[in-house]
C-alpha cells in the first residue's frame, strides 16, 4: 500500500487544489424569470422585471398587477374630428375618449381600422395597424419612459417576431412571442453592456428546449433548458477558473453522466499536463457513484465516489502503468488490496517502492505492441534488457531531449519543454537514420502502430520524454532487426547499435533551412501553421493513407505544377535536388519520386525554395549537402531528369480539389519568440553578416507573401468555381434527361 499511497500523494494537490466540480454561475437574480402574465400595455418596469427575474419570486411575481389596454369599445368618445360615411366614422379622423385617450388614424364603419396611433392617457402609445378596434399587424408599443416594442401584434397582444427594449435596464428581447409572451426562438440581453445574455428556445416566457446563456463574468452554458434551469444534456465553462463541464444536468446541476476539467494554467511546451478531468457519475453536483479521475501527473483512479471523494473500492494507476486496486473510506487510503500492508492516510505517504520499471514513471517504455512479437517466456527478459540499455545512455539522452526541444523556441516559465514532432524528426534527419531505407512517414507509422500514438504526422505534437525513448526503440527496431546475428537480447541490441551508429556521432549537428540558423528560425515559423494547412489538404487530396498525412515527391511535384511555381529558377531539376538533397541512399533523383515526405521535409522544401528564387545562397542546405543555385544545376543535362520534367510537365491540374475539413492541431503552436534566445551549441557554418540575414529572412517573407500562398488561394478559388460549374453544369444535364423522359 505504499506504493498506491505514494502515488496518490504525488497527485493529491492536482485533485485537491481546484474548485469543487458544482461551482456554478448565479448573477444577481438574473438566472430566474418571473412568469407574470403580459397583457396588452403593461408597465415598462413590470415588463423589465419579468425579463430580468429580479429579486421578487415568482410566485410574487405572478401576483402583481399590470397595466392593460383599455377595451376601446367600452370607451365614451368626447369629440371627433374628421370624415365620416352614413353617420358613422369613415376615412381618416381623431377621437378623443373619455379619460384622456386619444386616437389619429383610419376608421372604417365606426371602428378604428387600418393605420393609426393609439395613445393612452397615461403616455403609452401604440402606433400601427388596428382591426376592428383591436390592434392587429405591424406595430410599436413606446411607454413614457422610452421603453418600446416593435413587431407583430395580434389582438392588442405580442405575436410573431418583436423586439423589446427597457430604456432603464437595458433589458432587451429579439424573437418570438406568443399571446403577450417570449415563445419559440428568442434573444434576450440582461444588462446595457450585453454581457449577460440568452439565445436558445423559450415556452411560456420560460428558456426551455435548447439555448446558450452567457454570464457576465465570461462563463457560457449551452446545452438543453428546462423550467429555465439547465436540464439535460449540456457544457458549462467557467472562464475565470478554467473549468468545464459536459455532461447531463438536473435541476440546474451536475446529475447523471458528465465530464468536468480543470485546465492548467501553462504555456505551450511545458512537461505538465493540459487538464485534470473527472468522467463519471454526478449526483446533484457532486462527484458520486462511479467515475475515473485522470491526473494531471499521469495517474488515474477509477472506482467509487461518494460526494466529491474517493469511498469505496477502485483502482489507482500509476503513469508507470503500474495498478494498485485500492480501498478508500472518505477520500482516505485504507486498504490496497493487492499489497498485505497496513493502512495509510494519504497526508504522509512513505517512499514508493521500486516499480516494475527500473527506468521510473518519466522514462518508462511503451513497447507492449513489439514485445507481442517475441515469445511470451522471452518478453520480461527483453524489457528488462532494453530498460537498462535506455538506462546505460539516459544522461546523453536526456541532453539530447533538451536540446532539440528547444530549437526555434522561447523558455517557458517553468524551463521545461516539451520535444514537438517537428523537432523529433529533425532527431532523425541530422542522425541520418532515413538512410537505411525507411522514411520518416514510414517511422511515424512504426511509432504509431506499436505504441499506440495518435495523430503521429502533425509536426506539433508534444512528446514527452518517455515517448522520445519509446520513439527511439520502436525506430531502432525496425531498422536493425534483421541484422543481429541473434534474436537474444533484440531490443537492447538494436537500440545500442541505433545510438552507436546514428545517434551519438551525429546528434546536435543541425541541419536543414528551419532550425539551422536560430536567427531565421522564427521568421521561418510564422507560415508553419498556414503550411501545415496546406500540406494537410493536398495529402488528404493525393495520399492513399488518410489517417496519416503523407505525400510522396512526385505528388510535391504535382501540387508545384498545379499551383504554376515553376519558373526559370525553380525548375523540375531544382526541386528535386532540393526534397532529395538529404536523402543519401538516393543517387538518381527519378528513382526516389515515390518516397514519401513528412512536413518537416515539405516546409524545409519550401524554405529552400525561397532562397532558390529570391537570392542566390551556395550555403543553403549546411555542411556536407548539396549546393543549389539558380543558374548552375548539377543535372542539367541529365536525361533521367529531362525526361521526368516532361512528365511533370504534360501531367494535367488538379480539379478534384475534395471538401475534407482540414484538421490543423494546435496542441503546441509554434512559440515564435520575439525575445528568442540563441543556441550557442547549434553547429551553425557559414552565418553571414547582419545584412545576409535581413535579405534571406526577406526572401522567406516575399515567398510566402507573394508567391506560395497567393498561388493556393488562387487555385483553391479557381477549383472552387470549377466545381460549382460542373455542378450546374450536371444538373442542366440531369433537368434534360428528366424532361426527355
Amino acid at each position: 500500500m505504499k506504493a498506491a499511497a505514494e502515488v496518490l500523494g504525488n497527485e493529491r494537490g492536482n485533485e485537491e487544489t481546484f474548485p469543487a466540480a458544482d461551482m456554478e454561475e448565479k448573477p444577481g437574480g438574473a438566472e430566474s424569470f418571473g412568469s407574470s402574465p403580459e397583457s396588452r400595455f403593461s408597465s415598462p418596469e413590470r415588463a423589465a422585471e419579468a425579463l430580468q427575474g429580479g429579486s421578487d419570486s415568482e410566485e410574487e411575481t405572478r401576483s402583481q398587477d399590470i397595466y392593460q389596454l383599455p377595451d376601446i369599445t367600452c370607451l365614451n368618445i368626447q369629440t371627433y374630428e374628421g370624415a365620416t360615411r352614413d353617420g358613422r366614422f369613415h376615412g381618416e379622423g381623431v377621437a378623443s375618449f373619455q379619460g384622456g385617450h386619444e386616437y389619429q388614424g383610419h376608421f372604417s364603419e365606426g371602428l378604428m381600422d387600418g393605420p393609426g396611433t393609439f395613445t393612452q392617457a397615461d403616455g403609452v402609445k401604440y402606433e400601427g395597424e388596428f382591426v376592428w378596434n383591436v390592434p392587429s399587424g405591424q406595430g410599436t408599443f413606446t411607454w413614457p419612459d422610452g421603453s418600446t416594442y416593435v413587431g407583430e401584434v395580434y389582438r392588442g397582444l405580442r405575436q410573431g417576431m418583436g423586439t423589446y427594449k427597457c430604456a432603464k435596464s437595458g433589458v432587451s428581447y429579439r424573437g418570438q412571442w406568443h399571446r403577450g409572451k417570449r415563445h419559440g426562438k428568442g434573444t434576450v440581453y440582461y444588462n446595457e453592456d450585453k454581457t449577460s445574455w440568452y439565445e436558445g428556445d423559450w415556452v411560456m416566457n420560460e428558456r426551455e428546449g435548447r439555448g446558450e446563456r452567457g454570464y457576465p463574468s465570461g462563463n457560457v452554458y449551452i446545452g438543453e433548458w428546462r423550467n429555465n434551469q439547465r436540464h439535460g444534456e449540456g457544457t458549462m465553462t467557467w472562464m475565470k477558473v478554467e473549468q468545464q463541464y459536459v455532461g447531463n444536468w438536473q435541476h440546474g446541476v451536475q446529475h447523471g453522466v458528465g465530464t468536468h476539467i480543470w485546465f492548467l494554467k501553462r504555456v505551450n511546451g511545458s512537461q505538465y499536463a493540459q487538464s485534470n478531468q473527472y468522467k463519471g457519475d454526478f449526483f446533484e453536483g457532486r462527484r458520486h457513484g462511479k467515475g475515473t479521475f485522470y491526473y494531471a501527473g499521469g495517474a488515474t483512479y477509477t472506482g467509487e465516489w461518494r460526494s466529491d471523494k474517493k469511498h469505496g473500492q477502485g483502482k489507482l494507476t500509476a503513469r508507470s502503468g503500474r495498478v494498485f486496486e485500492c480501498e478508500f473510506d472518505d477520500d482516505l487510503l485504507i486498504a490496497s488490496l493487492n499489497e498485505d500492508r497496513a493502512p495509510t492516510p494519504l497526508g504522509a505517504p512513505p517512499l514508493l517502492e521500486s516499480d516494475s520499471s527500473i527506468l521510473g514513471p518519466h522514462m518508462a517504455l511503451n513497447i507492449e505492441g513489439i514485445l507481442d512479437k517475441i515469445p511470451e517466456r522471452d518478453r520480461e527478459t527483453e524489457r528488462k534488457q532494453v530498460e537498462c540499455a535506455v538506462l546505460s545512455q539516459h544522461l546523453e539522452l536526456r541532453l539530447i531531449f533538451g536540446f532539440y526541444s528547444r530549437l526555434g523556441r522561447s523558455y517557458p516559465p517553468d524551463n521545461i519543454f516539451l520535444l514537438s514532432r517537428l523537432q523529433f524528426w529533425r532527431l532523425l534527419k541530422d542522425c541520418k537514420v532515413h538512410h537505411h531505407g525507411v522514411t520518416l512517414a514510414q517511422m511515424d507509422r512504426f511509432i504509431r502502430e506499436e505504441a499506440g500514438l495518435t495523430e503521429t504526422h502533425s509536426p506539433f505534437t508534444s512528446m514527452q520524454l518517455h515517448e522520445f525513448l519509446t520513439g527511439l526503440v520502436i525506430v531502432a527496431y525496425y531498422i536493425y532487426r534483421k541484422d543481429m546475428a541473434s534474436q537474444k537480447h533484440c531490443l537492447a541490441a538494436c537500440l545500442s547499435r541505433l545510438m552507436t551508429d546514428d545517434i551519438l556521432p551525429n546528434a546536435r549537428n543541425v541541419k536543414g533551412f528551419l532550425f539551422r540558423r536560430p536567427e531565421l528560425t522564427a521568421e521561418a515559423l510564422k507560415n508553419a501553421n498556414r503550411c501545415w494547412e496546406i500540406f494537410d489538404h493536398f495529402c488528404r487530396l493525393y495520399g492513399a493513407h488518410r489517417d496519416l498525412p503523407s505525400m510522396t515527391c512526385r505528388q510535391l511535384l504535382w501540387m508545384f505544377k498545379d499551383l504554376r511555381l515553376f519558373d526559370h529558377q525553380l525548375t523540375t531539376a531544382s526541386l528535386l535536388e532540393l526534397i532529395t538533397a538529404e536523402n543519401g541512399g538516393c543517387t538518381k533523383q527519378p528513382s526516389c519520386v515515390e518516397l514519401e515526405i513528412v512536413f518537416l521535409e515539405f516546409f524545409e522544401v519550401l524554405l529552400g525554395c525561397a532562397e532558390l528564387k529570391f537570392q542566390q545562397v551556395p550555403d543553403a542546405l549546411g555542411q556536407g549537402l548539396v549546393q543549389i543555385t539558380s543558374h548552375s544545376r548539377t543535372t542539367e543535362n541529365s536525361p533521367d531528369v529531362e525526361a521526368y520534367e516532361k512528365q511533370v510537365e504534360e501531367k494535367g491540374n488538379v480539379q478534384d480539389m475534395g471538401d475534407e475539413e482540414v484538421q490543423n492541431q494546435d496542441l503546441m503552436s509554434p512559440q515564435l519568440a520575439e525575445n528568442f534566445q540563441e543556441h550557442e551549441d547549434v553547429n551553425i557554418s557559414g552565418t553571414g553578416p547582419r545584412d545576409q540575414v535581413q535579405s534571406k529572412s526577406l526572401a522567406v517573407q516575399r515567398f510566402f507573401n507573394d508567391c506560395f500562398f497567393p498561388a493556393v488561394d488562387h487555385h483553391w478559388l479557381v477549383t472552387m468555381q470549377m466545381e460549382i460549374t460542373q455542378e450546374v453544369h450536371d444538373g442542366k444535364e440531369f433537368q434534360c434527361r428528366e424532361n426527355s423522359s
